[in-house]
């Protein structure tokens, strides 16, 4: 059901929350389109080429959880249960006012939850090869995305042209030049930005519906923060632990673990995350002489998630990530029966310390009552960290 009015529960959430779903109304109100999305795999070009918003819909808050252990097991992924719980208690207004959904079968419990959501609201399910090695991947992954194409014709009874995509393309590459410009500035030493910060300014860029004013804002800040730099920092030294920071999806856990870590006095230089460069570190083709939408497959396809096997592409991203952001430890966040990446876990510690790197793994959910224990796991490992940065 495509929605334009405000969903009854409305007067009874945060201000900040009723604000995202002014500004939604306002775009739907206009006669504008939303996508909504789950996953970085899904082609935003795609949804721009249709002249409409893709928006990431909500899966970082513990309340709705309850909501959704009613149809849900309790031993399953938080991000999982709360996506599922924002969609069916109407307090995402990303989800409320799209007009459908794009979900990925990047997990078993998301691909059968979207089964779930297709109740609720259309739900277009792409179907993500386990293997982006394999020679076969890439032609099945290509015939994805056309799907995606034809169900968002279809849907809006459009015709996405050639020349919508190549424009598409072009926007959402600025976007990613430009995101790769604003996690540059972690790697000045010292870095005129905090992780948290950087981590939070990032979410508020996705808040931004036109994408040519999304860029316009990225680069703004970006300048003012280089600037800041030139003028307070250039030449000074800074004695805090440099943290890189890979993993899981972190918005359900910024709190308690990643402005935590800087809390006790370190700070986060970079992200091997969804939250941040996993997923702007390729980017599409745009040879004109190259169909557009194997072009974009091909670049997707690239992203080093744990959900692929083998996934040697995530070693080389971090050994590339320490280097350059100068990274004096790795922290690895993952969320409780995320399988895939707890498992991987193993192999991303082994590959750290044969690095000569201190290497910690915290698993987590997005409630509080484990925060005492992480807080004094990091206060240790942090202050190891910071011995051994003295002695360099």
């Amino acid at each position: 059901m495509i929605m334009n009015n405000l969903p009854k529960g409305f007067d009874s959430l945060a201000e900040a929350q009723q604000k995202k779903f002014l500004a939604l109304k306002n775009l739907k109100d206009a006669g504008g389109k939303v996508i909504g999305l789950y996953c970085s795999y899904v082609p935003t070009e795609l949804v721009y080429a249709a002249g409409a918003v893709p928006v990431s819909l909500c899966a970082t808050s513990e309340k709705p959880i309850s909501a959704a252990e009613r149809d849900l097991p309790k031993n399953l992924c938080p991000l999982i249960k709360a996506s599922y719980g924002h969609a069916i208690t109407d307090t995402c207004p990303f989800f409320y006012f799209s007009d459908f959904i794009v979900g990925e079968t990047t997990c078993d419990g998301k691909k059968k939850m979207f089964e779930l959501l297709n109740d609720i609201k259309p739900t277009h399910v792409m179907h993500l090869p386990q293997n982006n090695l394999d020679p076969k991947a890439y032609p099945f992954w290509a015939d994805e995305v056309k799907k995606l194409k034809e169900r968002i014709e279809e849907f809006y009874n459009i015709t996405i042209t050639e020349d919508d995509l190549r424009q598409a393309i072009k926007d959402c590459n600025q976007e990613r030049r430009n995101l790769v410009n604003f996690f540059e500035l972690s790697a000045l030493d010292p870095s005129p930005v905090s992780g948290l910060e950087q981590f939070n300014v990032k979410e508020a860029f996705g808040f931004q519906y036109d994408i040519q004013k999304k860029n316009e804002e990225i680069v703004k800040r970006t300048k003012e923060l280089k600037e800041y730099w030139e003028k307070n920092l250039k030449g000074t030294r800074d004695e805090r632990p440099r943290i890189l920071v890979t993993g899981c999806p972190l918005g359900g856990v910024k709190e308690k673990i990643l402005a935590k870590i800087e809390e006790l006095g370190a700070v986060i230089v970079g992200y091997d995350s969804c939250s941040g460069l996993r997923t702007h570190m390729e980017f599409v083709d745009e040879d004109p002489a190259r169909d557009p939408i194997e072009a974009i497959a091909e670049k997707y396809l690239k992203t080093n998630c744990s959900v692929m096997s083998p996934n040697p592409g995530r070693l080389k991203d971090l050994d590339y990530l320490i280097d350059h952001y100068k990274a004096d430890a790795v922290i690895e966040c993952t969320l409780v029966a995320c399988h895939t990446f707890n498992l991987e876990a193993h192999t991303i510690g082994k590959h750290i310390m044969q690095k000569g790197l201190p290497y910690i793994h915290i698993e987590s959910d997005y409630s509080q009552e484990d925060a005492g224990q992480f807080a004094t796991r990091l206060e240790a490992f942090l202050e190891v960290v910071s011995e051994r940065k003295k002695l360099k």
